[in-house]
């Protein structure tokens, strides 16, 4: 069994029918290079260029006009696109993933490790989800789990979407450049994949906002696809038979000694 994924980069901004208009123009060209699954950047509906109350402001519940939209599209085009937006909470914000399968919402992610590192400051107006039994998707014989940006900077994160059962892990991000950062992307996605032999499908958003480099990965952190710092999509073929024997010539997981186990 095979899996035609893509990966989708480009610079959200304010204007969120603006973006929304991009991600379908995206998520076309995905289609049209045969892509059955497409994951999107982290805060693809709307980026400002500074954590503060615009994201809130901007925020819908994701029932709202842009979730929708992009669920008719990708209901359209036969896809299942995995998309980062800015959900309306109670005054403030979840920073959250969202699965759209048959035009619908099918599994949801809400951030657990908030970026306040690097002098910026997320938990200002982003409420942290608590660790929770992840909400996989299923997808031509894949198991597809989903976290966001700096989760990558635990690997605790990717390996309890392991332990739950995802074979190939979706990352949306806003990985903000800065000195080392695209060292530590480039090193961190490879890991992520090496360490827990699954597909990793990386989506950053390009400058200003990120660092670009997404790239989708094979389970011995060979990259499949992967793009510079250019709008643009990726796309690749996930291979079962990949998948069995890198876990047979590298039993990781199978060897392992120590479980994860959410902190208190």
């Amino acid at each position: 069994m095979s899996l035609t994924a893509a990966i989708g980069q480009f610079a959200p901004g304010e204007d969120k029918n603006a973006n929304v208009d991009t991600m379908v123009g995206l998520l076309k060209r995905a289609a049209d290079l045969g892509a059955h699954l497409v994951v999107l950047p982290e805060f693809a509906v709307f980026t400002a260029p500074a954590m503060d109350d615009r994201f809130v402001h901007s925020a819908e519940p994701l029932d709202g006009p842009s979730i929708t939209r992009l669920a008719q599209a990708s209901a359209e085009l036969g896809l299942c696109v995995i998309v980062g937006t800015n959900e309306s909470a109670s005054g403030r914000i979840h920073n959250t993933l969202v699965a759209l399968q048959d035009g619908a919402v099918a599994a949801v992610y809400r951030k657990v490790h908030l970026y306040d590192a690097f002098g910026y400051k997320e938990s200002d107006r982003v409420l942290a989800a608590d660790p929770s039994a992840p909400q996989l998707l299923k997808l031509n014989d894949f198991t597809i789990g989903m976290q966001t940006c700096y989760d990558l900077r635990f690997p605790e994160s990717t390996r309890s979407l392991v332990d739950a059962g995802a074979d190939v892990v979706a990352l949306p991000a806003e990985w903000v450049p800065g000195p080392l950062k695209e060292y530590h992307w480039n090193t961190l996605i490879r890991a992520r994949a090496i360490e827990n032999t699954v597909y990793v499908l990386a989506a950053d958003q390009i400058a200003p906002g990120g660092s670009g480099n997404s790239a989708i990965l094979d389970p011995m952190g060979i990259p499949l696809a992967s793009l510079g710092e250019a709008e643009g999509v990726g796309v690749a073929v996930l291979e079962r038979e990949r998948l069995a024997h890198v876990r047979t010539v590298n039993p990781a997981l199978a060897l392992r000694r120590y479980r994860v186990e959410p902190k208190t």
